[in-house]
């Protein structure tokens, strides 16, 4: 038989997070090529997992399980199914979720530090106070749930080297983000529109290129960052703190509580 050549072989690879990342996914709940597992096959897989050999558990269907408070063990999750799952505590720390699906999974103070979440779909999950440090995000959150959530140092930005597939970013859309811990975070081109980060850390955050249309900022901290080039469409700053931040080259159009909002050192500002 004819082997088959690099080129066959990586289309598909290539071809599926370019789908996803254009929302061209499977609907939900037909999944029908994915192996279900049943919540003692995922422990018994997990049991047998050493740091040398972590857990497969790609493009398994683990959708509306109970694993909350599971320990994951960097188990390799790529294409995994999780929607509706309850993920409560569980810790997912140097997981790869790539192309994974979590859509409206209960992620309530889960653990994702340094998770790989490139083309992650997490649409309408709850992450309260979920800690996603230091995690590798490239995917949809539109309608999560994220308040008092830990996303310091994580790295959101569209990558502008590699962009063959198009611009693949962070979608964060008609989220809660209120009192979100975001500083140091990187989230370049990222779309935060009609989501609420009120009362949120957003120190030194570098979101340029950002989309905030319709976003509440209101009693924000974004001291020190770098948001040119950003687009702030009937955004309200009330009470926010914008002291040194860059806002150059940015569309203001329609924005309140500038008035109100602390200004020293900012650029960029009417």
């Amino acid at each position: 038989m004819r082997p088959r050549s690099f080129w066959t072989c990586l289309v598909p690879l290539i071809w599926l997070p370019c789908q996803l990342a254009q929302g061209q996914m499977p609907p939900m709940g037909d999944f029908s090529g994915y192996e279900r597992m049943d919540r003692d096959q995922v422990l018994a897989r997990l049991a047998e997992a050493t740091a040398q050999a972590p857990a497969d558990l790609s493009s398994k269907n683990l959708s509306n399980l109970d694993l909350a408070g599971v320990d994951f063990k960097h188990a390799n999750l790529t294409a995994a199914v999780m929607n509706g799952a309850n993920l409560a505590g569980a810790d997912l720390s140097g997981c790869n979720l790539t192309v994974s699906f979590a859509e409206r999974a209960n992620l309530q103070k889960a653990k994702l530090r340094g998770a790989i979440m490139f083309s992650m779909q997490l649409g309408g999950a709850d992450l309260r106070g979920a800690d996603l440090t230091g995690a590798r995000f490239i995917g949809d959150m539109k309608h999560a749930d994220l308040r008092g959530a830990h996303l310091v140092n994580l790295d959101g930005a569209a990558d502008m080297k590699n962009q063959s597939m198009g611009l693949m970013h962070a979608v964060i859309s008609s989220a809660n983000l209120e009192g979100a811990d975001l500083h140091a975070a990187d989230l370049s081109r990222a779309d935060f529109s009609f989501s609420s980060l009120a009362a949120a850390n957003l120190h030194g955050v570098r979101i340029f290129g950002g989309d905030f249309s319709g976003t509440s900022l209101v009693g924000a901290d974004l001291s020190g960052a770098d948001l040119h080039e950003s687009t702030f469409i009937d955004t309200d700053f009330s009470g926010a703190d914008l002291s040194n931040a860059d806002l150059s080259g940015s569309i203001l159009r329609n924005v309140r509580g500038l008035d109100s909002a602390k200004r020293t050192g900012a650029r960029g500002l009417p």
